[in-house]
């Protein structure tokens, strides 16, 4: 695999600290493209040796843009820079609706399809009587192949999408296809860490951050259309809000 060796320079009269100089200049060469996603960079250890500095400052620079989710470190592949983050404003459009939006390449894999019956938690979450029919769809969605996010929803039976719909579609262009419209929603977005089948499923470390977002949607009647409890891989999304004076 071919690495990267960046043209970089070191002001040592500088009072910026090495390691952020040398950051600084490949955040700067991710950001107008010199450095692409999935690009190799060469390791610590030469890198010190090019610069002429020590293996814990270099080691400290590709670090702290491991941190930021610029770089990604696999261990028998090396530093690489990361794809991409997906940036998802906070209005009511389905993460595929997003990706396409972005320019990425959506695609789904249906893990679970089941008809389930409404317990007292379901109930008041999708807001029907208890023993009400629902539908509970688990899916893995990818952006250009690439694991992002795992998807739980609850929907009533009677306009839920089928197992195949949802492989071609997002959710709510699967709803308004059935004749129901969006309209507004509640949603709560947090963050943990992943368990160890989570980790595997999105292709992250161990323990890496997750995004979480929890989601009741309704249409234009003031009716819930689905209950959604999802994760996304921290390193790859950001969710961007427009804040107004009052």
């Amino acid at each position: 695999m071919t690495t990267t060796a960046l043209r970089i320079e070191v002001n040592r009269s500088s009072p910026v600290p090495l390691y952020h100089q040398i950051a600084s200049q490949i955040e700067a060469a991710i950001a107008d493209g010199r450095l692409a996603p999935g690009a190799s960079l060469e390791n610590e250890v030469a890198m010190a040796a090019r610069l002429g500095i020590s293996r814990p400052t270099a080691r400290q620079a590709l670090q702290s843009l491991v941190e930021q989710g610029l770089l990604i470190r696999r261990r028998g592949v090396g530093t690489q820079v990361a794809p991409a983050r997906i940036r998802r404003p906070v209005e009511l459009t389905s993460l595929y609706e997003d990706l396409r939006s972005s320019g990425r390449e959506p695609s789904t894999e249906v893990l679970d399809w089941q008809e389930v019956v409404a317990t007292p938690e379901l109930a008041a979450a999708v807001e029907v009587p208890e023993g009400t029919d629902l539908v509970m769809v688990r899916r893995l969605r990818s952006a250009d192949g690439e694991p992002v996010a795992v998807l739980t929803n609850w929907l009533p039976r009677a306009i839920a999408p089928t197992a195949e719909e949802l492989t071609r579609s997002g959710l709510y262009d699967c709803l308004r296809a059935r004749g129901v419209q969006p309209r507004m929603a509640h949603q709560r977005i947090g963050a943990r860490l992943a368990t160890a089948a989570e980790a595997r499923m999105l292709d992250e470390p161990a323990r890496a951050a997750l995004l979480t977002m929890e989601r009741t949607a309704y249409d234009t009647a003031g009716a819930v259309i689905e209950h959604g409890q999802h994760y996304y891989r921290a390193s790859r999304h950001l969710f961007d809000t427009t804040l107004w004076a009052s």
